[in-house]
């Protein structure tokens, strides 16, 4: 008999875990995060000037327009769903030449040397932001694609340039995608 309480008791626990751990735990949390952070749980979806989501906050995109700013590029070609680095060591020969070559085309494309940003991976291969000088060194190359000033494209890269979280945490930091969306809006 004893073997029999010992199964019915491991039914039970396998049972009462499953509800908790399976649907009363993901259950609560996810009511939370929807009354206290609506935006984050829904994706913090970017949308343009017609109302329609393009994007996210929080992933970059592959913009190739010379119109447009250009973020870090990717080792996994964007995939959220395949987030991860390309796991090259810094003497890799084929990352030593993936970079040269970036480093080479960006160079001619924006007629100055890149920032190290906008040619190496970010660990999860969907950074969406760039630094303020990796957008400086683009402002030409889309103001001239544009037939916008610099100065305001600049004005506009200091417009959404994000400082420090609480003055200490992090880099000032630029969000390509927020960054091209505001380019779209202006009439050149």
């Amino acid at each position: 008999m004893s073997a029999l309480k010992e199964i019915t008791t491991s039914v039970r626990m396998t049972i009462f875990f499953w509800i908790a751990c399976g649907l009363a735990y993901p259950l609560i949390v996810t009511v939370f995060a929807q009354l206290a952070f609506p935006r984050q749980a829904n994706g913090s979806l970017v949308t343009d000037a017609r109302g329609e989501a393009v994007g996210s906050a929080l992933i970059g995109q592959k913009f190739t327009s010379p119109r447009y700013f250009h973020g870090r590029p990717s080792s996994i070609d964007y995939k959220a769903e395949a987030s991860g680095a390309s796991q090259y060591g810094a003497t890799n020969k084929k990352l030593i030449e993936r970079v040269q070559g970036d480093v080479t085309a960006l160079t001619t494309e924006n007629g100055s040397k890149p920032t190290i940003d906008l040619v190496t991976t970010s660990g999860s291969g969907l950074d969406p932001d760039i630094t303020p000088a990796g957008a400086e060194v683009q402002v030409g190359r889309v103001g001239r694609a544009r037939n916008l000033d610099p100065a305001l494209v600049r004005q506009l890269v200091a417009a959404h340039t994000e400082g420090r979280f609480l003055n200490i945490f992090g880099e000032p930091r630029v969000n390509v995608l927020a960054l091209n969306l505001a380019l779209d809006q202006l009439k050149p």
